[in-house]
């Protein structure tokens, strides 16, 4: 239970130093949108990602190779659906969610709240955090696809350009 052999801990050392220099070159070779600000699809390469390596460290049951292989295949998925969801249409809709305004022109949309799962607090702790302290000074707070609440001032609204996509989002031609 404490202890099997000193073979199998060398073993561990060896291929945990191999696995992670793999990892790291394999992560650099992927681009930086594999470790980007996560949305869900990024979130679950991510943990495939450490779930792999723990498994290439701890199973002396898989091969270095087949460990390093695997690591491969996530980071092509990885850039694969990266490459569709910029160049296919409808394949980035797949993958990750559409940014949704939860504060318009000032006001709470509350349906938007319970449809995205957040509390009133969460988005007023938000616009707290832009140092801001009244909402009618808010032309949006949107959800975006990563997770992240970006708060939008009503002066820094300008022609609301940057709100293209964005689902119930303010603005001149939007409703």
């Amino acid at each position: 239970m404490w202890f099997d052999s000193w073979p199998e801990v060398l073993r561990v050392l060896i291929i945990g130093s191999v696995s992670y220099a793999a990892l790291v070159l394999v992560l650099r070779v992927s681009g930086k949108r594999t470790l980007g600000q996560l949305n869900a699809f990024d979130f679950i390469v991510t943990v495939a990602f450490g779930s792999t390596l723990a498994t290439i460290l701890l199973n002396s049951d898989v091969a270095f190779l087949e460990g390093l292989t695997a690591l491969a295949l996530l980071a092509g998925l990885q850039f694969v659906v990266a490459w569709a969801s910029a160049h296919v249409p409808g394949a980035r809709a797949a993958v990750t969610a559409r940014p949704v305004a939860l504060v318009v022109s000032g006001e709470l949309q509350h349906n938007q709240l319970r449809r995205n799962r957040l509390s009133e607090s969460e988005v007023l702790q938000a616009v707290r955090g832009t140092g801001s302290g009244d909402l009618s000074n808010i032309a949006a707070v949107v959800l975006e696809t990563n997770g992240t609440l970006s708060v939008i001032p009503e002066g820094k609204l300008g022609d609301a350009s940057a709100l293209e996509g964005v689902q119930n989002a303010p603005g001149p031609e939007r409703p």
